[in-house]
């Protein structure tokens, strides 16, 4: 009898066991659910981070993937993508699923979290980006099949959305482990220094507007104990793309800096 109780009372303790130590896992969202709360091991290497926020091209046109924060928000045009993509390569390395809870964008970093509200109808998804596109320019997103049968667009096509930054790396509601290392904002590239101060300024209001995205300004320094004033183009998201813009901006010894 007595033997037959701590059996009993044994295979409990270990099933509590079990069921605590389940309990303290950290959850990973993988796009199946819209809970994220899932075990799945997703492609989040810093090697490939590294690459997919590359600048590239597509149809002639250049993009460039950047940083963003929790609260960012976005609006736009969506579209899906489905059948004709579904098991091939995403561009993170992953395959694509059209039954899971993932999307597509242009410059986001692989693998950030996204709830995308369809402003024609309120329905509210959350998502995770692992592949790029869409390269049409009205849009701003392609979900998969799943998530856009979700928000009730499969039909229609398209639809007006709001995307909102709410994680990193899979993780819902959490900023630890985003890939700060990978993704650094605030570099510029130095395009000129001057000992005489109007010249710098002159020289800065040349390029005080640049593609669109740039802009001048002047820094004071010190040379050898004298007055030095350099001129910075200003508006880089990451050092990948201050390198793309050295390579072809034309400027003689210009170099990159950070801020």
């Amino acid at each position: 009898m007595l033997f037959r109780i701590f059996i009993r009372s044994f295979v409990f303790l270990l099933i509590l066991f079990i069921f605590s130590g389940c309990s303290s896992k950290r959850y990973v969202y993988n796009g199946n659910n819209n809970t994220g709360r899932s075990t799945a091991k997703i492609k989040n290497s810093s090697n490939m981070h590294r690459a997919t926020m590359r600048p590239y091209t597509v149809l002639g046109k250049r993009y460039y993937p950047t940083k963003v924060s929790i609260g960012d928000s976005f609006s736009g045009i969506s579209s899906w993508y489905g059948p004709n993509f579904h098991n091939k390569l995403t561009s993170n390395g992953e395959y694509y699923n059209m039954h899971a809870m993932t999307a597509a964008h242009k410059t986001l970093p692989m693998n950030t979290m996204l709830r995308v509200t369809n402003l024609e109808n309120g329905r509210k998804i959350v998502v995770r980006v692992n592949d790029r596109g869409p390269f049409v320019k009205t849009r701003i997103i392609d979900l998969s099949n799943e998530a856009a049968h979700r928000i009730d667009m499969v039909k229609k096509g398209t639809a007006p959305v709001r995307i909102d930054v709410i994680g990193f790396n899979g993780v819902l509601g959490s900023s630890a482990g985003t890939t700060k290392s990978v993704v650094m904002g605030n570099y510029a590239v130095q395009i000129g220094a001057f000992r005489n101060k109007d010249g710098a300024y002159r020289y800065a209001r040349k390029y005080k507007n640049v593609r669109g995205r740039y802009s001048s300004k002047v820094v004071q320094g010190h040379k050898d104990g004298i007055a030095l004033y350099r001129v910075y183009l200003v508006g880089f998201k990451s050092e990948a793309e201050a390198r793309d813009y050295k390579s072809n901006d034309g400027f003689r010894g210009s170099f990159i800096v950070r801020e």
